[in-house]
C-alpha cells in the first residue's frame, strides 16, 4: 500500500518537530496554560519587526532580516503535494526523513550505497565503454566527418609548393564593390584631349556652375519651371568680337606634351654621346642595367656593414694575414662591389706576398688579361707553387700554351706528380710516353706514372718498366696486378698465377699487410676489365686469408653474393669453384653454384656443373632433377630419362624422382608411360602425392571413373590429406552431383578440419547453389574452429560483398582487422572495400601494419592504377615481384597493366621474367594453373590467360 495514500493523506502531513530543538525566540514556560510571572526583555527576546536586521551583519541576500529567515524555514517546512510530484510506487518526490537528524547511522548507510553504486558501475563499465566505442565506431563508418572525408586531400597540402599556394584565389565576397572596398571618391587628371576639344568649341569654363544642375533638377521635377533650363541668348559667358575668347594657338596641351617628350630625348642623347664615341648610357635599355646593379646578397645591409667593419680592423691589426683580405674582398664581391673587391685583394698581394691562396684569389677575381699578369706576379714570388702554375695554365686557351706553361712548371717543379699528369694528359701517345719516362725519373714513388708508361710501352718494354716499378716501389700490389693482366693479354695465362703467388709472398715479406676485401675488390675490376684470368687467380690466393675454418663457409657465400651484386660474375664462379673444392660434399654450396650458373651462365655449364655436383652428392634427389630439366628444356627428353634412371639408381624409391619422371612424360604425350610409371610407384613408393598425381593424371585425361576409384583406393589409406577431399569433391562438382560433393567436403573436414581450402570449396558449393544462409554458416563455423585465419574471414567479407550486404561486409571486415591485424590478405581488400576518397588513407594504414607484405604492395600499385598514376603504379609492380616472384597474381595483374600502358618490350619483359620466376601462388593464378583444361600450359600462356580474365573493377 502506497505510503501516501488519499484516505492517510491528512494524517501523514508533516508537523515540525519540537522535540531536540532549541527553544524559538520568546518563548515563556508555561505561558500557554495560564502561568504568570515577572518576563524581562530576555525572557520574551528582542522588539524586532520582520523588516529588521538580524544580528549577523555580514549575511547573504536572502537571509539579512528576520522576515527572510522565517519566510525561509516556512518554505523549508511546506513539502511538495503537488501531482506532478507524485510516483505510484516512491509515493512524493524527496526523502521522507529529510528534516530528521543526520546521524552517523545514517553516513555509514549511505557510505555502503555509494560503495555499493560504484562496484556496480564498475563491473559493467567496460562492457559500457566498448559497446559505446563500437556505436560511435559505426555511427563514423556510416556517416564519417567532413574532416576524414577530407583527410587524403590534407595530406596532400604536403606535396604543395608555396607559389601554388599563393596562386590559390581568395574566397569570394557576395556584398557589392562599394561595400566590400569603403574608399574615399577617386579623383581622375583629365585629360589634354578634354581641354583640346573643348578648346576648339571656344569655351572657357573653368569649373561646373552648381546653379546649372539645379536649374535642371527644377525643370524635370515640375515642367511649369522649365524654361529655367533654355539657354538665354547674348548672355555673359556669350563670346563676343574682341572679348576674352582664346585664339586657337594660345594654349595647346598636345603642343606641351610634344615640347615635353623633344626635351627628353635631348638630354638622354646629351647623356648618351661621349668623346670616345661609346655609349655611357643605353637610352632604351638603362633599366635593365640598374637591375643588375642591384646586389644580389640576400642579407641585412647593417650586418654587411658590421662585417666590412670588422675586416677593417682585422686587416689594421695584423696587416700580413692572408684570410683578412680573402674574405674582405669576397664581401665585397658578394654586395656587388666589384672592383673595390679587386682592390682589396691586390692591396693583399702587396702585404702577403708569400700567400698562394691570397695570388689565387686574386687571379680568379680579375680578368682575364689582367689575371694572367697577376699569375705571372705570382710565379715571381712564389716560383715553386704547383696550384698557381695549374692555374696558369687554366688561365690559357691555346693547347700550345698551356703545354709551354706546364714544361715550364716542370722545369721548377720536377717532383710533382700533379703537374706530370696534367702535362702528359696534353701530349699525344708518342710524347706522352717520352715524358712518362722523364717522369718516373722524377718521381720514382707515383705508381700512376709507372704504370701509365707501362700501359704505353709494348710488351717487352712494359715489363721492364714494371719490374723496375716493383723495384722502386716494393709495397704496392696494383704493380703485380697489372703485371698479371699484361701477362694474359699477351697469352701467358699460366703466368698469371705464378704472379699473383709472388706478389702475395714479396708483399707480406716486405711488411704489406694482406687487406682481403681490398684485394677482392681488385679482383672485380679484373673482372670488368676483362681480365677473367687475373680476377680468378687474385681470387684464388686471398679468398681464404684472415678466415676461421668455421666461418668459410658462410662467408664465401656472402662474397659470391656480393660479386654478383656488382656485377663481377667471374669473380662469384671463380669463389664458388674455390668452395667447391674445399667442400665437396656439401650439398648446399652445389645448390648455391647451381643456381649460379642457372641464372647467370650458360646451359653447357651448368649440366657440367650438375654432373660434378651428383657425383659428390648422389643422395641430393634435387641435383638430379634440376639435371634432368635442363635436358628436357633443351628437348633432349632421351638425355633426360637416362639422368632419372640413374637417380632411381642412386635413390630407389624416392617420391620425387617418380614424380619427376611421370612429369617428364606426361609433358611429352606419353600417357601410356607415365601410368605404367605411377601404377609401380603405387606398389613401391605408395605416398599420398603419388596417389594424388595418380587421381590427377587420370582426371586431367578424361577418365572420370578410374579418378574416382583411384581417388576411393587412396583415401582407404590417406584419409587425412586433404587434397584427396578436394579432388573427390571437384570431381563429383564436374559431374553435377552436388550433393556427392557435398559429402565429400563434409567428410573431408571430418578429418582435417584445419584444412582451409576445404572449408571454402564448401562454402561457394553452397553459394553456388544459393544457399546463401548455409555458406553463412560454415564459414562462422569455420572460423570458430580455425581461429585468426585470414583466408576464411576474407571469404566471409567477400561472401557478404557479393550478396550485395556491403555494410555486413565492411563490419566483417573491421572484426577480421580486429582479429588478424597483421594479414596482408585483410589489408589489401580492405583497402578496396572503402570509398575512392578514403583509399589512400587505407592503403597508408595497411603500409604501416604490413610494410612487405606483397599483398598490400599489390593493392598499392592498383591503387595508383586505378588514378592513372602510369610511373608510380609500374614502380609499385616492380616492387612487388621483386619481393615475393613467386606470387602469381602479381605477375598477372603486371602484365595486364602493361598490355594497357606499356610497350611491347616492356610487355615481353615482364613475361620473360614471369617465365623465369615460375610462380606457383596466387588466387587467381592457381584458379587457372590447377584447372583441368590448362593442365599443359606453360607459364607464360597461363599469364596471358590470367591476365585476360582481369577485369579493371577497381
Amino acid at each position: 500500500m502506497p505510503l501516501a495514500s488519499p484516505l492517510m493523506g491528512g494524517l501523514n502531513k508533516k508537523k515540525k518537530p519540537f522535540l531536540g530543538m532549541s527553544a524559538p525566540l520568546g518563548y515563556v514556560p508555561g505561558l500557554g496554560r495560564g502561568a504568570t510571572g515577572f518576563t524581562t526583555r530576555s525572557d520574551i527576546g528582542p522588539a524586532r519587526d520582520a523588516n529588521d536586521p538580524v544580528d549577523d551583519r555580514h549575511a547573504p541576500p536572502g537571509k539579512r532580516t528576520v522576515g527572510d529567515q522565517m519566510k525561509k524555514n516556512q518554505e523549508e517546512d511546506e513539502e511538495d503535494l503537488n501531482d506532478t510530484n507524485y510516483d505510484e510506487f516512491n509515493g512524493y518526490a524527496g526523502s521522507l526523513f529529510s528534516s530528521g537528524p543526520y546521524e552517523k547511522d545514517d553516513e555509514e548507510a549511505d557510505a555502503i550505497y555509494a560503495a555499493l553504486d560504484k562496484r556496480m558501475d564498475e563491473r559493467r563499465k567496460e562492457r559500457r565503454e566498448l559497446r559505446e566505442k563500437e556505436e560511435i565506431e559505426k555511427y563514423r563508418m556510416e556517416r564519417p566527418k567532413i574532416q576524414q572525408q577530407f583527410s587524403d586531400l590534407k595530406r596532400k597540402l604536403a606535396e604543395v609548393t608555396e607559389d601554388e599556394w599563393l596562386s590559390i584565389p581568395e574566397v569570394g565576397d557576395a556584398r557589392n564593390k562599394r561595400q566590400r572596398n569603403p574608399r574615399h571618391e577617386k579623383l581622375t587628371p583629365v585629360p589634354d584631349s578634354f581641354f583640346a576639344k573643348h578648346l576648339q568649341t571656344g569655351e572657357n569654363h573653368t569649373s561646373v556652375d552648381p546653379l546649372q544642375g539645379v536649374t535642371q533638377r527644377i525643370a524635370l521635377q515640375d515642367p511649369q519651371f522649365a524654361g529655367l533650363a533654355t539657354p538665354f541668348p547674348g548672355g555673359l559667358n556669350t563670346p563676343y568680337p574682341g572679348g576674352m575668347t582664346p585664339e586657337a594657338g594660345e594654349l595647346d596641351m598636345r603642343k606641351i606634351g610634344q615640347a615635353r617628350n623633344t626635351l627628353m630625348d635631348m638630354r638622354l642623347s646629351q647623356v648618351s654621346d661621349s668623346v670616345s664615341g661609346q655609349t655611357v648610357v643605353d637610352p632604351k635599355g638603362y633599366l635593365t642595367d640598374l637591375n643588375s646593379m642591384i646586389p644580389t646578397h640576400g642579407g641585412d645591409i647593417s650586418d654587411i656593414k658590421k662585417a666590412r667593419l670588422l675586416l677593417k680592423s682585422v686587416r689594421e691589426t695584423n696587416p700580413h694575414h692572408p684570410p683578412a683580405w680573402i674574405a674582405s674582398a669576397r664581401l665585397e664581391e658578394v654586395t656587388g662591389k666589384l672592383q673595390v673587391a679587386r682592390n682589396l685583394i691586390m692591396k693583399g698581394t702587396e702585404m702577403c706576398p708569400k700567400s698562394e691562396d691570397v695570388w689565387l684569389e686574386a687571379a680568379r677575381l680579375q680578368p682575364g688579361d689582367t689575371a694572367k699578369a697577376v699569375v705571372a706576379q705570382a710565379v715571381r714570388h712564389l716560383p715553386q707553387s704547383v696550384r698557381i702554375y695549374i692555374r696558369a695554365a687554366e688561365l690559357e686557351t691555346d693547347i700550345r700554351a698551356k703545354k709551354r706553361v706546364l714544361r715550364k712548371a716542370l722545369e721548377n717543379v720536377s717532383k710533382s706528380v700533379r703537374l706530370w699528369k696534367i702535362a702528359v694528359e696534353l701530349e699525344e701517345p708518342e710524347d706522352a710516353r717520352i715524358m712518362l719516362s722523364r717522369a718516373v725519373e722524377c718521381c720514382p714513388t707515383s705508381v700512376e706514372l709507372w704504370l701509365a708508361l707501362a700501359r704505353l710501352e709494348t710488351y717487352e718494354n712494359a715489363r721492364r718498366v714494371l719490374n723496375k716499378a716493383r723495384e722502386n716501389i716494393p709495397t704496392d700490389r696494383h704493380i703485380w696486378i697489372t703485371a698479371a693482366k699484361l701477362e694474359e693479354a699477351n697469352g701467358n695465362t699460366q703466368m698469371v698465377e705464378k704472379i699473383i703467388d709472388r706478389a702475395i709472398t714479396s708483399l707480406r715479406a716486405n711488411g704489406v699487410e694482406i687487406n682481403r676485401e681490398q684485394w677482392i675488390q681488385d679482383a672485380e675490376e679484373c673482372d670488368k676489365a676483362g681480365s677473367v684470368a687475373t680476377c680468378q687467380a687474385v681470387i684464388r690466393a686471398v679468398i681464404g686469408i684472415g678466415i676461421e675454418e668455421e666461418d668459410c663457409k658462410h662467408t664465401w657465400m656472402e662474397d659470391a653474393d656480393s660479386c654478383v651484386a656488382h656485377g663481377a660474375l667471374e669473380c662469384a664462379r671463380a669463389i664458388y669453384a674455390h668452395a667447391l673444392q674445399v667442400f665437396p660434399s656439401k650439398k648446399s654450396v652445389w645448390l648455391r653454384a647451381a643456381y649460379f650458373e642457372k641464372n647467370h651462365g650458360t646451359r653447357e655449364s651448368l649440366e657440367a656443373l650438375l654432373q660434378r655436383a651428383v657425383a659428390h652428392c648422389p643422395k641430393a634427389e634435387v641435383l638430379w632433377l634440376m639435371g634432368a630439366k635442363s635436358k628436357w628444356l633443351a628437348g633432349d627428353v632421351p638425355a633426360a630419362r637416362s639422368i632419372l634412371a640413374l637417380a632411381f639408381q642412386a635413390n630407389p624409391n624416392s617420391e620425387e624422382i617418380w614424380l619427376a619422371a611421370v612429369k617428364l612424360e606426361s609433358e611429352n604425350n606419353e600417357y601410356e608411360r607415365a601410368r605404367r610409371l605411377l601404377a609401380k610407384a603405387r606398389s613401391s613408393a605408395p605416398t599420398a602425392r603419388v596417389f594424388m598425381k595418380s587421381v590427377r593424371l587420370e582426371w586431367v585425361l578424361g577418365n572420370i571413373d578410374a579418378a574416382h576409384e583411384l581417388c576411393t583406393e587412396a583415401l582407404k589409406h590417406y584419409e587425412d590429406f586433404p587434397k584427396l577431399w578436394m579432388m573427390r569433391g571437384q570431381i563429383e562438382e564436374q559431374s553435377e552431383n552436388i550433393d556427392k560433393a557435398r559429402e565429400a567436403y563434409n567428410q573431408g573436414l571430418k578429418k582435417c578440419p584445419h584444412s582451409m581450402s576445404l572449408w571454402l570449396l564448401l562454402s561457394r558449393l553452397e553459394e553456388r547453389v544459393g544457399q546463401l544462409t548455409r555458406a553463412r554458416a560454415i564459414l562462422e563455423k569455420a572460423r570458430l574452429k580455425n581461429p585468426q585465419t585470414p583466408e576464411i574471414w576474407l571469404e566471409s567479407v567477400r561472401l557478404e560483398y557479393r550478396a550485395g550486404l556491403k555494410n555486413i561486409s565492411n563490419t566483417l571486415m573491421a572484426k577480421a582487422l580486429q582479429e588478424c591485424p597483421n594479414s596482408g590478405i585483410l589489408w589489401a581488400e580492405a583497402v578496396f572495400l572503402e570509398a575512392r576518397p578514403q583509399r589512400k588513407t587505407k592503403s597508408v594504414d595497411a603500409l604501416k601494419k604490413c610494410e612487405h607484405d606483397p599483398h598490400v604492395l599489390l593493392a598499392v600499385a592498383k591503387l595508383f592504377w586505378s588514378e592513372r598514376k602510369i610511373t608510380k603504379a609500374r614502380e609499385w609492380f616492380l616492387r612487388t615481384v621483386k619481393i615475393e616472384p613467386d606470387l602469381g597474381d602479381a605477375w598477372a595483374f603486371f602484365y595486364k597493366f602493361e598490355l594497357q600502358h606499356g610497350t611491347e618490350e616492356q610487355q615481353q619483359e615482364v613475361k620473360k621474367r614471369c617465365e623465369n620466376a615460375e610462380p606457383r601462388h596466387g588466387e587467381l593464378w592457381c584458379a587457372e594453373s590447377k584447372h583441368v583444361l590448362n593442365w599443359q600450359k606453360n607459364i607464360g600462356e597461363i599469364l596471358v590467360l590470367v591476365a585476360s580474365k582481369i577485369k579493371n573493377t577497381f
